[in-house]
């Protein structure tokens, strides 16, 4: 995508020096590191979920590093008061008869701010921050400033209930789940050693408004709306409430993270984000990441049951020609004897009753029987194989488009290989059964005459 010189977007390789320099050393908290910068890149903020003891405030300083500009950080209670945040009254405003703060290394000169327990705090509180997230400005006595803020991290350790709370939990488009390490990654976490981080790649505002002023040029084509459509539907069957403000927003952020990927359009790919831009609690969230996944055809490791089903019918119908049997005729048109019974044979059964078993065989078919069921395997073969080779091209496609994703975490990219992987293996192995099948279709004993009957086609059970 072309961008103009005095824009300076940031190229895909400089970010992705960002997210590793957020997220290094850090075990399993890639997710994080990536919403934290596009959050920047966005204008927007970001709401981390979990327990204390979770790096959440170790990760908003680390983007602090990479932004620039003032830090701020404070744990709210329900105590804290205006002047913490604000700072406290200037007294020679007041002096001068103005009612103004001291707000010099305070929340509205920093470009970075992490609130920790941000729900915690008072409605006066909250009230007052919502001008300062929302518009970028303070209250300055009777003059409203502009404030440098680029981003405000907050955390919580649980998502509010209160209906007071709403609006201001809506104004953070990101909202990132925190958890514990696994117990998968837990060794990592005991060999894990402080060391001290060198400089990271920095990201100039220029730079933040660039990304923005380019997506806003960045199309939303008719299957990324679709996507959305139902999207929307699956939430509100989930009660899962997402304002149309939000939706305005989302959208942007969709279109800002395609540009900073150099395209031109946003992507199916893009909607990974989905899970982190109208979810609210972390189960909500999986259910839009498995959304997501089935947008892939890779939302479940499946059996391909309409295969399995077709291959089990032939194998039955195999199974009933090859152990058929029929009379067995001389050439003068007289039952022959075509086995031995209790060890005799023919000649020393002469005068003996032997079973109707003893003058039969296995059943002959005409070539036409058999060239229809292989016709019938071969037309099923073709299929698969088209199926086969179209899933190893989108899932090849997929995983690269993903992999290629500034925003889409490896550890989705594995599950999403490892899923399609596994519906690739079970759809050959259903191949390697039918071609067994065809090959004992093949192997029936050829009849003699031919009166040209086709038989009924093997029907698979519904």
């Amino acid at each position: 995508m072309q961008q103009a010189k005095s824009e300076r977007i940031p190229e895909p390789g400089r970010l992705a020096q960002a997210i590793a320099f957020v997220a290094e050393g850090l075990i399993e908290r890639d997710a994080q590191a990536r919403c934290l910068v596009l959050a920047a890149l966005c204008g927007e903020h970001v709401l981390f979920i979990g327990p204390p003891g979770t790096a959440k405030s170790e990760l908003a300083r680390r983007l602090h590093r990479v932004v620039g500009g003032r830090y701020f950080e404070r744990l709210l209670t329900r105590f804290t008061v205006p002047e913490e945040l604000f700072g406290p009254l200037s007294l020679a405003a007041l002096d001068e008869g103005r009612y103004e703060r001291d707000i010099d290394g305070y929340l509205p000169t920093a470009s970075i701010a992490f609130l920790d327990e941000v729900f915690k705090a008072n409605s006066a509180i909250l009230n007052a921050l919502l001008t300062l997230l929302n518009e970028r400005e303070f209250d300055q006595g009777v003059h409203r400033i502009a404030a440098p803020l680029v981003s405000v991290v907050a955390a919580s350790n649980e998502v509010p209930d209160e209906e007071a709370l709403r609006a201001f939990f809506d104004r953070f488009l990101f909202r990132c789940a925190v958890t514990p390490v696994s117990d998968a990654a837990f060794g990592s976490l005991l060999d894990r050693v402080d060391r001290p981080l060198a400089d990271g790649p920095r990201l100039s505002v220029a730079e933040l408004e660039a990304a923005q002023q380019a997506g806003a040029r960045v199309r939303v084509p008719d299957a990324v709306r679709a996507a959305l459509v139902e999207l929307r539907g699956l939430l509100r069957e989930r009660s899962i409430e997402v304002s149309d403000r939000r939706w305005v927003r989302i959208v942007r952020a969709l279109r800002i993270a395609a540009a900073c990927n150099a395209r031109a359009e946003v992507g199916l790919e893009d909607l990974y984000l989905m899970q982190f831009l109208v979810s609210e609690r972390a189960e909500q969230a999986q259910t839009v990441e498995d959304w997501f996944a089935g947008l892939l055809g890779a939302a479940q490791e499946v059996t391909p049951e309409r295969l399995t089903r077709v291959v089990d019918a032939f194998d039955k119908q195999i199974e009933l020609e090859a152990s058929a049997t029929e009379l067995a005729f001389d050439d003068s048109g007289k039952l022959a004897l075509v086995q031995s019974v209790g060890g005799a044979d023919a000649e020393s059964m002469a005068g003996a009753a032997p079973r109707m078993s003893a003058f039969s065989r296995r059943r002959r078919y005409s070539a036409t029987h058999i060239r229809a069921r292989l016709a019938q395997i071969d037309a099923i073969l073709a299929e698969v194989d088209a199926f086969a080779q179209r899933g190893e091209s989108h899932g090849s496609g997929a995983a690269a488009r993903l992999a290629a994703n500034l925003w889409i975490a490896p550890s989705f990219v594995g599950r999403i290989e490892r899923t399609l992987a596994g519906n690739r293996r079970r759809v050959a192995e259903q191949h390697a059964r039918l071609a067994q099948v065809r090959a004992a279709f093949a192997a029936l004993p050829l009849a003699e005459d031919d009166d040209g009957r086709e038989p009924a086609p093997v029907e698979a059970a519904a």
